[in-house]
Protein backbone atom coordinates (compact mmCIF):
# COMPACT_ATOMS: atom_id res chain seq x y z
CA UNK A 1 0.00 0.00 0.00
CA UNK A 2 1.44 3.60 -0.83
CA UNK A 3 0.97 6.30 1.10
CA UNK A 4 0.84 10.11 1.28
CA UNK A 5 1.47 12.48 3.98
CA UNK A 6 0.75 16.12 5.05
CA UNK A 7 1.35 17.96 8.24
CA UNK A 8 -2.07 18.98 10.32
CA UNK A 9 -3.01 22.19 10.91
CA UNK A 10 -6.25 23.35 13.04
CA UNK A 11 -9.27 23.60 10.96
CA UNK A 12 -13.41 23.84 11.99
CA UNK A 13 -16.06 21.81 10.17
CA UNK A 14 -17.13 23.70 6.89
CA UNK A 15 -20.97 24.85 7.07
CA UNK A 16 -21.92 22.77 4.25
CA UNK A 17 -24.95 23.83 3.63
CA UNK A 18 -24.18 28.02 3.85
CA UNK A 19 -22.43 26.99 0.94
CA UNK A 20 -25.28 24.72 -1.44
CA UNK A 21 -23.32 21.15 -0.29
CA UNK A 22 -25.12 18.43 1.12
CA UNK A 23 -23.63 17.57 4.33
CA UNK A 24 -22.62 13.33 4.67
CA UNK A 25 -20.30 13.70 7.64
CA UNK A 26 -19.00 16.23 9.46
CA UNK A 27 -15.75 16.81 7.33
CA UNK A 28 -17.23 15.25 4.04
CA UNK A 29 -19.79 17.14 1.82
CA UNK A 30 -21.07 16.46 -2.28
CA UNK A 31 -22.24 18.79 -4.64
CA UNK A 32 -24.05 18.13 -7.73
CA UNK A 33 -23.11 20.19 -10.39
CA UNK A 34 -25.67 21.24 -13.07
CA UNK A 35 -26.41 19.66 -16.75
CA UNK A 36 -24.95 16.45 -16.16
CA UNK A 37 -25.87 16.14 -12.38
CA UNK A 38 -22.11 14.62 -11.81
CA UNK A 39 -21.19 14.62 -8.19
CA UNK A 40 -18.33 16.01 -6.81
CA UNK A 41 -17.24 15.63 -3.15
CA UNK A 42 -15.29 17.28 -0.70
CA UNK A 43 -13.31 15.69 2.14
CA UNK A 44 -12.09 17.73 4.55
CA UNK A 45 -8.99 17.26 6.81
CA UNK A 46 -6.87 19.10 9.18
CA UNK A 47 -4.07 19.88 6.99
CA UNK A 48 -5.28 19.13 3.80
CA UNK A 49 -8.68 18.51 1.45
CA UNK A 50 -9.48 16.18 -1.25
CA UNK A 51 -11.52 17.36 -3.92
CA UNK A 52 -12.71 14.12 -5.55
CA UNK A 53 -13.78 15.00 -9.35
CA UNK A 54 -13.17 18.04 -11.30
CA UNK A 55 -16.36 18.70 -12.74
CA UNK A 56 -16.53 19.16 -16.80
CA UNK A 57 -14.82 22.95 -18.22
CA UNK A 58 -12.62 24.77 -16.56
CA UNK A 59 -15.71 27.01 -15.15
CA UNK A 60 -16.70 23.89 -13.61
CA UNK A 61 -13.41 23.00 -12.03
CA UNK A 62 -12.93 26.99 -11.11
CA UNK A 63 -16.89 27.24 -8.91
CA UNK A 64 -15.66 24.21 -7.56
CA UNK A 65 -12.16 25.49 -6.15
CA UNK A 66 -13.66 28.23 -5.42
CA UNK A 67 -16.63 26.46 -3.15
CA UNK A 68 -13.75 25.12 -1.68
CA UNK A 69 -11.78 27.85 -0.35
CA UNK A 70 -15.40 29.32 0.78
CA UNK A 71 -15.78 25.74 3.00
CA UNK A 72 -12.21 25.89 4.14
CA UNK A 73 -11.27 29.12 4.97
CA UNK A 74 -8.99 30.52 6.61
CA UNK A 75 -6.98 31.12 3.26
CA UNK A 76 -7.13 27.03 2.77
CA UNK A 77 -7.28 25.17 -0.33
CA UNK A 78 -7.92 21.59 -1.80
CA UNK A 79 -4.41 20.01 -2.10
CA UNK A 80 -5.37 16.87 -3.39
CA UNK A 81 -7.86 15.70 -6.23
CA UNK A 82 -9.32 12.11 -6.92
CA UNK A 83 -10.55 11.74 -10.60
CA UNK A 84 -12.76 8.29 -10.22
CA UNK A 85 -12.74 7.87 -13.97
CA UNK A 86 -11.96 9.17 -17.18
CA UNK A 87 -15.18 10.61 -18.48
CA UNK A 88 -15.44 14.39 -19.68
CA UNK A 89 -17.86 15.38 -16.88
CA UNK A 90 -15.60 13.99 -14.30
CA UNK A 91 -12.14 15.10 -15.71
CA UNK A 92 -12.56 18.50 -17.79
CA UNK A 93 -12.02 20.45 -15.32
CA UNK A 94 -9.09 19.44 -13.73
CA UNK A 95 -6.87 22.37 -15.07
CA UNK A 96 -8.47 24.47 -12.88
CA UNK A 97 -7.09 22.40 -9.89
CA UNK A 98 -3.24 23.44 -11.42
CA UNK A 99 -0.89 22.78 -8.34
CA UNK A 100 -2.68 20.17 -6.56
CA UNK A 101 -1.74 16.46 -6.27
CA UNK A 102 -3.86 14.09 -8.66
CA UNK A 103 -5.14 10.77 -8.08
CA UNK A 104 -6.31 8.02 -10.71
CA UNK A 105 -6.54 4.33 -11.24
CA UNK A 106 -3.30 3.01 -13.32
CA UNK A 107 -4.36 3.78 -16.92
CA UNK A 108 -6.07 6.94 -16.48
CA UNK A 109 -3.13 8.77 -17.30
CA UNK A 110 -3.08 6.92 -20.83
CA UNK A 111 -6.34 7.72 -21.63
CA UNK A 112 -6.28 11.38 -20.77
CA UNK A 113 -2.92 11.58 -22.47
CA UNK A 114 -3.41 9.71 -26.06
CA UNK A 115 -7.86 10.61 -26.13
CA UNK A 116 -7.96 14.33 -26.11
CA UNK A 117 -9.98 14.54 -28.81
CA UNK A 118 -12.28 11.97 -27.87
CA UNK A 119 -12.95 13.70 -24.45
CA UNK A 120 -13.58 16.59 -26.71
CA UNK A 121 -15.38 15.24 -28.86
CA UNK A 122 -17.54 13.45 -26.05
CA UNK A 123 -18.08 16.70 -23.95
CA UNK A 124 -19.61 18.35 -27.37
CA UNK A 125 -21.84 15.60 -28.48
CA UNK A 126 -22.99 16.19 -24.77
CA UNK A 127 -23.67 19.70 -25.35
CA UNK A 128 -20.69 21.21 -24.06
CA UNK A 129 -19.50 24.44 -25.86
CA UNK A 130 -17.14 23.77 -28.29
CA UNK A 131 -14.59 26.30 -27.29
CA UNK A 132 -15.06 25.21 -23.47
CA UNK A 133 -14.53 22.04 -24.86
CA UNK A 134 -11.35 23.31 -26.65
CA UNK A 135 -9.90 25.12 -23.81
CA UNK A 136 -10.55 22.18 -21.15
CA UNK A 137 -8.49 19.67 -23.33
CA UNK A 138 -5.73 21.66 -23.97
CA UNK A 139 -4.81 22.21 -20.79
CA UNK A 140 -5.96 18.91 -19.31
CA UNK A 141 -3.53 18.01 -16.08
CA UNK A 142 -2.73 14.28 -15.89
CA UNK A 143 -2.72 12.08 -12.66
CA UNK A 144 0.74 12.63 -11.29
CA UNK A 145 -0.19 9.59 -8.66
CA UNK A 146 -1.69 6.30 -9.72
CA UNK A 147 -3.33 3.81 -7.53
CA UNK A 148 -3.20 0.00 -8.64
CA UNK A 149 -4.57 -1.77 -5.41
CA UNK A 150 -4.96 0.92 -2.09
CA UNK A 151 -3.50 4.14 -1.31
CA UNK A 152 -4.02 5.46 1.67
CA UNK A 153 -4.10 9.22 1.67
CA UNK A 154 -3.67 10.92 5.07
CA UNK A 155 -4.98 14.51 5.27
CA UNK A 156 -4.20 15.18 8.66
CA UNK A 157 -6.20 13.43 11.40
CA UNK A 158 -8.32 11.63 8.37
CA UNK A 159 -7.32 8.91 6.54
CA UNK A 160 -8.82 8.13 3.36
CA UNK A 161 -8.46 4.99 0.98
CA UNK A 162 -8.03 5.23 -2.83
CA UNK A 163 -8.82 1.83 -4.04
CA UNK A 164 -8.83 0.77 -7.49
CA UNK A 165 -11.91 -1.24 -7.84
CA UNK A 166 -12.42 -1.68 -11.72
CA UNK A 167 -12.75 -2.52 -14.18
CA UNK A 168 -16.65 -2.06 -14.42
CA UNK A 169 -18.32 1.34 -16.01
CA UNK A 170 -14.34 2.06 -17.62
CA UNK A 171 -11.17 0.46 -17.63
CA UNK A 172 -10.11 2.73 -15.31
CA UNK A 173 -12.60 3.10 -11.90
CA UNK A 174 -10.95 4.26 -8.37
CA UNK A 175 -13.83 4.81 -5.19
CA UNK A 176 -12.84 7.06 -2.55
CA UNK A 177 -13.57 5.31 1.18
CA UNK A 178 -13.65 7.92 4.03
CA UNK A 179 -13.95 6.41 7.34
CA UNK A 180 -16.96 7.13 9.73
CA UNK A 181 -15.84 9.62 12.82
CA UNK A 182 -18.26 9.14 16.25
CA UNK A 183 -21.60 8.51 15.80
CA UNK A 184 -21.12 8.63 11.65
CA UNK A 185 -21.02 6.19 8.34
CA UNK A 186 -18.45 5.80 6.14
CA UNK A 187 -19.29 7.21 3.10
CA UNK A 188 -18.26 5.95 0.17
CA UNK A 189 -17.54 7.72 -3.26
CA UNK A 190 -18.43 5.69 -6.29
CA UNK A 191 -18.16 7.39 -9.07
CA UNK A 192 -19.85 6.30 -11.72
CA UNK A 193 -19.78 2.28 -11.19
CA UNK A 194 -23.15 3.39 -9.03
CA UNK A 195 -25.95 5.51 -10.26
CA UNK A 196 -29.06 6.45 -8.93
CA UNK A 197 -30.74 8.86 -11.54
CA UNK A 198 -30.95 6.68 -14.65
CA UNK A 199 -29.81 3.48 -15.36
CA UNK A 200 -25.70 2.73 -15.30
CA UNK A 201 -24.30 3.44 -18.92
CA UNK A 202 -22.10 1.36 -20.51
CA UNK A 203 -20.40 2.66 -23.44
CA UNK A 204 -17.46 1.41 -25.45
CA UNK A 205 -14.84 1.80 -22.72
CA UNK A 206 -16.88 -0.12 -20.04
CA UNK A 207 -15.76 -3.62 -19.56
CA UNK A 208 -20.00 -5.12 -18.49
CA UNK A 209 -18.93 -8.72 -17.32
CA UNK A 210 -16.65 -7.32 -15.07
CA UNK A 211 -18.81 -4.64 -13.12
CA UNK A 212 -20.86 -6.92 -11.00
CA UNK A 213 -17.38 -7.77 -9.40
CA UNK A 214 -16.54 -4.28 -9.26
CA UNK A 215 -19.44 -3.11 -6.79
CA UNK A 216 -18.59 -6.10 -4.83
CA UNK A 217 -15.62 -4.47 -4.33
CA UNK A 218 -17.18 -0.94 -3.17
CA UNK A 219 -19.76 -3.44 -1.01
CA UNK A 220 -16.57 -5.01 0.70
CA UNK A 221 -15.16 -1.60 1.01
CA UNK A 222 -17.74 0.26 2.62
CA UNK A 223 -20.30 -2.84 4.52
CA UNK A 224 -23.95 -2.67 5.41
CA UNK A 225 -23.75 0.78 6.92
CA UNK A 226 -21.90 2.77 4.85
CA UNK A 227 -23.42 6.12 2.91
CA UNK A 228 -22.70 4.83 -1.40
CA UNK A 229 -22.04 8.31 -3.16
CA UNK A 230 -23.19 7.64 -6.97
CA UNK A 231 -21.58 9.50 -9.58
CA UNK A 232 -25.08 10.63 -9.98
CA UNK A 233 -28.29 11.34 -8.36
CA UNK A 234 -29.24 11.19 -4.80
CA UNK A 235 -27.00 8.97 -1.94
CA UNK A 236 -27.91 5.43 -1.52
CA UNK A 237 -27.46 2.70 0.81
CA UNK A 238 -25.71 -1.24 0.88
CA UNK A 239 -29.29 -2.20 -0.31
CA UNK A 240 -29.37 -0.38 -3.90
CA UNK A 241 -25.94 -0.75 -4.53
CA UNK A 242 -26.58 -4.59 -4.11
CA UNK A 243 -29.94 -4.33 -6.72
CA UNK A 244 -27.74 -2.54 -9.10
CA UNK A 245 -25.09 -5.29 -8.71
CA UNK A 246 -27.76 -7.74 -9.59
CA UNK A 247 -29.46 -5.65 -12.36
CA UNK A 248 -26.16 -5.58 -13.68
CA UNK A 249 -25.02 -9.48 -13.83
CA UNK A 250 -28.73 -10.31 -15.36
CA UNK A 251 -27.97 -7.34 -17.78
CA UNK A 252 -24.75 -8.27 -19.36
CA UNK A 253 -25.43 -12.37 -18.12
CA UNK A 254 -22.40 -12.62 -15.09
CA UNK A 255 -23.42 -15.26 -12.66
Amino acid sequence: MDTATTTPSPASAPAWEDAGWERLATRVGRCRLPVWDCTAGLVVGTGAALMIEAGSSLREGSRLRADARRLLGDGRRVTHLALTHPHFDHVLGAAAFAGVEVFGAVGLDTVLDHDREGLRADAVAQGLDPAAADEAADLLVQPRHLVCGEWTLDLGGLQVLLANVGPGHTGHDLAVLVPGGPGEPEVVFCGDLVEESGEPQAGPDAAPRHWPAALDRLLDLGGEDAVYVPGHGAVVDAAFVRRQRDDLARRFGVA
